[in-house]
Protein backbone atom coordinates (compact mmCIF):
# COMPACT_ATOMS: atom_id res chain seq x y z
CA UNK A 1 0.00 0.00 0.00
CA UNK A 2 1.28 3.48 -1.21
CA UNK A 3 1.39 6.00 0.99
CA UNK A 4 -0.41 9.35 0.01
CA UNK A 5 2.56 11.58 0.06
CA UNK A 6 6.25 10.21 -1.50
CA UNK A 7 8.30 11.99 1.82
CA UNK A 8 6.29 9.29 4.06
CA UNK A 9 8.29 6.09 2.07
CA UNK A 10 10.98 7.60 5.05
CA UNK A 11 8.12 7.79 7.54
CA UNK A 12 6.99 3.81 6.78
CA UNK A 13 11.19 3.44 6.97
CA UNK A 14 11.09 4.45 10.38
CA UNK A 15 7.94 2.24 10.92
CA UNK A 16 9.86 -0.80 9.85
CA UNK A 17 12.98 0.18 11.53
CA UNK A 18 11.99 0.83 15.21
CA UNK A 19 10.45 -3.07 15.97
CA UNK A 20 13.64 -4.26 14.02
CA UNK A 21 15.70 -2.06 16.74
CA UNK A 22 13.73 -3.73 19.57
CA UNK A 23 14.10 -7.85 18.09
CA UNK A 24 17.93 -6.95 18.34
CA UNK A 25 18.03 -6.10 21.68
CA UNK A 26 15.89 -8.70 22.46
CA UNK A 27 18.19 -11.11 20.63
CA UNK A 28 21.60 -9.44 21.81
CA UNK A 29 20.37 -7.45 25.45
CA UNK A 30 24.50 -6.75 25.60
CA UNK A 31 23.48 -4.10 23.33
CA UNK A 32 21.14 -2.49 25.16
CA UNK A 33 23.00 -0.16 27.08
CA UNK A 34 24.24 1.01 23.52
CA UNK A 35 20.82 1.34 21.49
CA UNK A 36 18.32 2.19 24.47
CA UNK A 37 18.72 5.30 23.77
CA UNK A 38 18.26 5.02 19.75
CA UNK A 39 15.09 3.34 20.88
CA UNK A 40 14.16 6.42 22.85
CA UNK A 41 14.20 8.08 19.65
CA UNK A 42 12.18 5.90 17.91
CA UNK A 43 9.05 5.64 20.31
CA UNK A 44 9.87 9.71 20.01
CA UNK A 45 9.71 10.09 16.05
CA UNK A 46 6.74 7.61 16.01
CA UNK A 47 4.70 9.75 18.58
CA UNK A 48 5.15 12.70 16.43
CA UNK A 49 4.37 10.43 13.43
CA UNK A 50 1.12 9.52 15.37
CA UNK A 51 0.48 13.30 15.19
CA UNK A 52 1.03 14.18 11.31
CA UNK A 53 -0.79 11.17 10.96
CA UNK A 54 -4.22 12.04 13.21
CA UNK A 55 -3.78 15.92 11.17
CA UNK A 56 -3.14 14.14 7.65
CA UNK A 57 -3.67 10.38 7.01
CA UNK A 58 -0.82 8.53 5.56
CA UNK A 59 -2.63 6.21 3.14
CA UNK A 60 -6.32 7.04 1.44
CA UNK A 61 -7.40 3.22 2.37
CA UNK A 62 -9.36 3.34 5.56
CA UNK A 63 -8.06 -0.14 6.89
CA UNK A 64 -4.65 0.61 6.38
CA UNK A 65 -4.68 3.93 8.61
CA UNK A 66 -6.39 1.88 10.90
CA UNK A 67 -3.67 -0.83 11.18
CA UNK A 68 -0.86 2.02 11.04
CA UNK A 69 -2.58 3.96 13.92
CA UNK A 70 -2.71 1.07 16.12
CA UNK A 71 1.02 0.10 14.88
CA UNK A 72 2.39 2.77 16.61
CA UNK A 73 0.30 3.03 19.28
CA UNK A 74 2.59 0.25 20.58
CA UNK A 75 6.01 1.83 20.21
CA UNK A 76 4.54 5.58 21.38
CA UNK A 77 3.28 3.98 24.29
CA UNK A 78 -0.50 4.78 24.05
CA UNK A 79 -3.19 4.26 21.54
CA UNK A 80 -3.10 7.74 18.91
CA UNK A 81 -6.65 7.64 18.95
CA UNK A 82 -6.29 10.13 22.22
CA UNK A 83 -4.32 12.93 19.54
CA UNK A 84 -8.04 13.15 18.27
CA UNK A 85 -9.74 14.87 21.82
CA UNK A 86 -6.89 16.16 23.26
CA UNK A 87 -4.90 17.62 20.22
CA UNK A 88 -7.37 18.37 17.08
CA UNK A 89 -10.72 19.03 18.57
CA UNK A 90 -9.26 20.89 21.85
CA UNK A 91 -6.05 22.43 21.58
CA UNK A 92 -5.90 23.46 18.00
CA UNK A 93 -9.01 24.84 18.73
CA UNK A 94 -7.67 26.90 22.07
CA UNK A 95 -4.12 27.06 21.71
CA UNK A 96 -3.16 27.68 25.20
CA UNK A 97 -5.96 29.50 26.57
CA UNK A 98 -8.87 29.07 28.34
CA UNK A 99 -10.66 25.50 27.25
CA UNK A 100 -7.20 23.80 26.21
CA UNK A 101 -6.73 20.82 28.60
CA UNK A 102 -2.74 21.39 27.46
CA UNK A 103 -2.16 24.38 29.18
CA UNK A 104 1.06 25.65 30.04
CA UNK A 105 -0.47 27.96 33.06
CA UNK A 106 -2.26 25.90 34.71
CA UNK A 107 -0.77 26.93 38.27
CA UNK A 108 2.25 28.83 36.87
CA UNK A 109 2.90 31.14 34.32
CA UNK A 110 6.62 31.50 35.14
CA UNK A 111 9.19 29.53 32.47
CA UNK A 112 10.81 27.08 35.13
CA UNK A 113 12.39 23.80 35.24
CA UNK A 114 10.31 22.25 37.54
CA UNK A 115 7.26 23.47 35.57
CA UNK A 116 8.64 22.12 32.51
CA UNK A 117 9.53 18.82 34.36
CA UNK A 118 6.45 18.44 36.00
CA UNK A 119 3.97 19.35 32.96
CA UNK A 120 4.13 15.88 31.92
CA UNK A 121 1.95 14.84 35.24
CA UNK A 122 -0.09 17.97 35.02
CA UNK A 123 -0.97 17.52 31.13
CA UNK A 124 -1.67 13.56 31.30
CA UNK A 125 -3.74 14.43 34.28
CA UNK A 126 -6.12 16.78 32.89
CA UNK A 127 -6.31 15.31 29.67
CA UNK A 128 -7.98 12.35 30.83
CA UNK A 129 -11.43 14.08 30.81
CA UNK A 130 -11.43 15.33 27.46
CA UNK A 131 -10.33 11.61 26.21
CA UNK A 132 -12.92 9.74 28.62
CA UNK A 133 -16.00 12.17 27.20
CA UNK A 134 -14.58 11.60 23.71
CA UNK A 135 -14.91 7.40 24.64
CA UNK A 136 -18.36 7.80 25.89
CA UNK A 137 -19.33 9.88 22.87
CA UNK A 138 -17.88 7.38 20.62
CA UNK A 139 -19.69 4.37 22.33
CA UNK A 140 -23.09 6.26 21.92
CA UNK A 141 -23.13 7.84 18.30
CA UNK A 142 -20.19 6.17 16.31
CA UNK A 143 -19.37 2.05 16.68
CA UNK A 144 -17.19 1.95 13.90
CA UNK A 145 -14.93 4.76 15.73
CA UNK A 146 -15.70 2.84 19.46
CA UNK A 147 -14.57 -0.77 17.54
CA UNK A 148 -11.07 1.32 16.82
CA UNK A 149 -10.54 2.46 19.76
CA UNK A 150 -11.49 -1.05 21.48
CA UNK A 151 -9.15 -2.31 18.84
CA UNK A 152 -6.20 0.48 19.64
CA UNK A 153 -6.44 -0.08 23.31
CA UNK A 154 -6.07 -4.30 22.60
CA UNK A 155 -3.52 -4.21 20.18
CA UNK A 156 -1.58 -1.56 22.21
CA UNK A 157 -1.63 -3.43 25.65
CA UNK A 158 -1.34 -6.92 24.11
CA UNK A 159 1.84 -6.18 22.70
CA UNK A 160 3.60 -4.97 25.75
CA UNK A 161 2.16 -7.78 27.78
CA UNK A 162 3.16 -9.81 24.55
CA UNK A 163 7.08 -8.38 24.97
CA UNK A 164 7.11 -9.08 28.68
CA UNK A 165 6.13 -12.40 28.31
CA UNK A 166 8.69 -13.01 25.41
CA UNK A 167 11.56 -11.11 27.32
CA UNK A 168 11.05 -13.33 30.35
CA UNK A 169 10.43 -16.79 27.99
CA UNK A 170 13.90 -15.56 26.57
CA UNK A 171 15.60 -14.36 29.32
CA UNK A 172 14.82 -15.29 32.88
CA UNK A 173 12.73 -13.63 35.18
CA UNK A 174 15.24 -10.81 36.09
CA UNK A 175 16.61 -10.33 32.95
CA UNK A 176 13.68 -10.22 30.66
CA UNK A 177 11.76 -7.80 32.88
CA UNK A 178 15.19 -5.32 32.35
CA UNK A 179 15.22 -6.49 28.51
CA UNK A 180 11.58 -5.31 28.20
CA UNK A 181 11.92 -2.50 30.50
CA UNK A 182 14.37 -0.59 28.46
CA UNK A 183 13.66 -1.47 24.87
CA UNK A 184 9.72 -0.76 25.14
CA UNK A 185 8.54 0.60 28.45
CA UNK A 186 11.52 3.20 29.01
CA UNK A 187 11.18 4.31 25.38
CA UNK A 188 7.15 4.59 25.38
CA UNK A 189 7.47 6.80 28.49
CA UNK A 190 10.57 9.02 27.37
CA UNK A 191 8.50 9.42 24.03
CA UNK A 192 5.27 10.62 25.78
CA UNK A 193 6.83 12.91 28.36
CA UNK A 194 9.07 14.24 25.50
CA UNK A 195 6.04 15.22 23.40
CA UNK A 196 4.47 16.80 26.15
CA UNK A 197 7.78 19.13 27.32
CA UNK A 198 7.44 20.23 23.31
CA UNK A 199 4.22 21.02 24.19
CA UNK A 200 5.41 23.22 26.69
CA UNK A 201 8.22 24.70 25.25
CA UNK A 202 5.81 25.61 21.83
CA UNK A 203 3.63 27.39 23.66
CA UNK A 204 4.91 28.84 27.33
CA UNK A 205 5.31 33.22 26.98
CA UNK A 206 3.81 32.94 23.30
CA UNK A 207 1.15 35.30 22.74
CA UNK A 208 -2.05 32.79 21.62
CA UNK A 209 -4.60 36.27 21.34
CA UNK A 210 -2.60 36.71 18.34
CA UNK A 211 -2.70 35.92 14.84
CA UNK A 212 0.88 34.29 14.42
CA UNK A 213 2.57 34.95 17.64
CA UNK A 214 0.90 31.75 19.30
CA UNK A 215 3.51 29.49 18.69
CA UNK A 216 7.44 28.93 19.47
CA UNK A 217 9.38 27.46 16.78
CA UNK A 218 12.47 25.87 16.04
CA UNK A 219 13.67 25.67 12.06
CA UNK A 220 16.87 24.04 12.06
CA UNK A 221 17.29 22.09 9.49
CA UNK A 222 19.05 18.24 11.58
CA UNK A 223 16.39 18.57 14.02
CA UNK A 224 13.26 18.83 11.67
CA UNK A 225 15.05 16.09 9.89
CA UNK A 226 15.03 13.99 13.10
CA UNK A 227 11.21 15.04 13.94
CA UNK A 228 9.67 15.13 10.60
CA UNK A 229 9.08 19.19 11.04
CA UNK A 230 7.52 19.32 14.36
CA UNK A 231 9.67 21.86 14.70
CA UNK A 232 8.05 24.10 12.94
CA UNK A 233 4.77 24.87 15.06
CA UNK A 234 3.34 28.44 14.18
CA UNK A 235 3.01 26.74 10.18
CA UNK A 236 1.16 23.62 11.72
CA UNK A 237 -0.69 25.53 14.11
CA UNK A 238 -2.03 28.02 10.92
CA UNK A 239 -2.02 25.11 8.44
CA UNK A 240 -3.15 22.09 10.52
CA UNK A 241 -4.22 19.51 7.56
CA UNK A 242 -1.02 20.36 5.83
CA UNK A 243 1.01 17.46 5.39
CA UNK A 244 4.29 17.34 7.61
CA UNK A 245 6.57 17.63 4.39
CA UNK A 246 5.29 21.13 2.98
CA UNK A 247 5.63 23.04 6.62
CA UNK A 248 9.19 24.16 5.96
CA UNK A 249 7.21 26.30 2.79
CA UNK A 250 4.87 27.22 4.72
CA UNK A 251 6.93 28.81 7.79
CA UNK A 252 9.27 30.10 5.15
CA UNK A 253 6.52 32.40 4.31
CA UNK A 254 5.50 32.58 7.61
CA UNK A 255 8.54 33.48 9.36
CA UNK A 256 8.39 37.34 8.80
CA UNK A 257 5.14 38.07 10.35
CA UNK A 258 6.32 35.74 13.56
CA UNK A 259 7.72 37.62 16.66
CA UNK A 260 12.00 36.90 15.70
CA UNK A 261 12.15 35.84 19.69
CA UNK A 262 9.65 32.78 18.55
CA UNK A 263 11.92 31.73 16.20
CA UNK A 264 14.99 29.32 17.11
CA UNK A 265 17.30 27.51 15.59
CA UNK A 266 18.78 24.73 18.12
CA UNK A 267 16.57 23.21 20.44
CA UNK A 268 20.06 21.75 22.39
CA UNK A 269 21.01 25.64 22.85
CA UNK A 270 17.62 26.81 23.82
CA UNK A 271 17.13 24.36 26.40
CA UNK A 272 20.93 25.20 28.00
CA UNK A 273 20.10 28.93 28.03
CA UNK A 274 16.95 28.43 29.06
CA UNK A 275 17.13 25.93 32.25
CA UNK A 276 20.83 26.79 32.71
CA UNK A 277 22.66 30.03 32.03
CA UNK A 278 19.28 32.20 32.42
CA UNK A 279 19.21 31.04 36.38
CA UNK A 280 22.67 33.19 36.07
CA UNK A 281 21.38 36.12 33.62
CA UNK A 282 17.99 35.93 33.71
CA UNK A 283 18.05 38.48 30.48
CA UNK A 284 18.97 34.99 28.69
CA UNK A 285 15.34 33.06 29.73
CA UNK A 286 12.30 33.87 27.34
CA UNK A 287 9.84 36.38 28.54
CA UNK A 288 6.55 36.80 27.36
CA UNK A 289 5.44 38.04 23.89
CA UNK A 290 2.45 40.11 23.57
CA UNK A 291 -0.40 39.00 25.86
CA UNK A 292 -0.55 36.31 28.40
CA UNK A 293 -2.40 33.25 27.91
CA UNK A 294 -4.37 33.65 31.14
CA UNK A 295 -4.99 37.60 30.37
CA UNK A 296 -7.42 37.42 27.77
CA UNK A 297 -8.88 40.72 26.24
CA UNK A 298 -12.08 42.32 27.33
CA UNK A 299 -11.24 40.95 30.97
CA UNK A 300 -12.99 37.74 29.69
CA UNK A 301 -13.00 35.23 33.13
CA UNK A 302 -10.15 32.96 32.79
CA UNK A 303 -10.82 28.85 33.52
CA UNK A 304 -8.08 25.48 33.48
CA UNK A 305 -11.00 23.65 32.70
CA UNK A 306 -11.01 22.16 29.34
CA UNK A 307 -13.78 23.14 27.06
CA UNK A 308 -16.93 20.47 27.03
CA UNK A 309 -16.74 17.97 24.62
CA UNK A 310 -20.34 19.05 22.99
CA UNK A 311 -18.68 21.94 22.28
CA UNK A 312 -16.61 20.16 18.93
CA UNK A 313 -19.37 17.22 19.03
CA UNK A 314 -20.40 17.95 15.66
CA UNK A 315 -16.88 17.24 14.25
CA UNK A 316 -17.10 13.44 15.89
CA UNK A 317 -18.36 11.61 13.18
CA UNK A 318 -16.03 13.38 10.37
CA UNK A 319 -13.09 11.78 11.75
CA UNK A 320 -13.80 8.02 12.55
CA UNK A 321 -11.60 6.05 11.09
CA UNK A 322 -9.42 7.88 8.88
CA UNK A 323 -9.79 6.81 5.24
Amino acid sequence: MRPRYGADYRTLLWIALAPGLVALQFAVPALIPYLCWLSCYFALALGIIAHNHNHCPTFRNRRANEFFGAWISVFYGYPTFAWIPTHNMNHHKFVNRAGDATITWRYSDKHRLLVAATYFFVSSYWQGEPIQAFIAKARRDNAPLFRTILTQYAIWAGAHLGALVLAVALHGWRTGIYVYALTCLVPALFALWTIMFFNYEQHVHADPWSRHNHSRSWDGRALNFLLFNNGLHAAHHETPGLHWSRLRAAHRALAPKIDPRLINDGLTWYIIRQYGLARFKPSLGTVQVGRAANDPPMGKPVSTRWADAETVAPALKAIAPTG
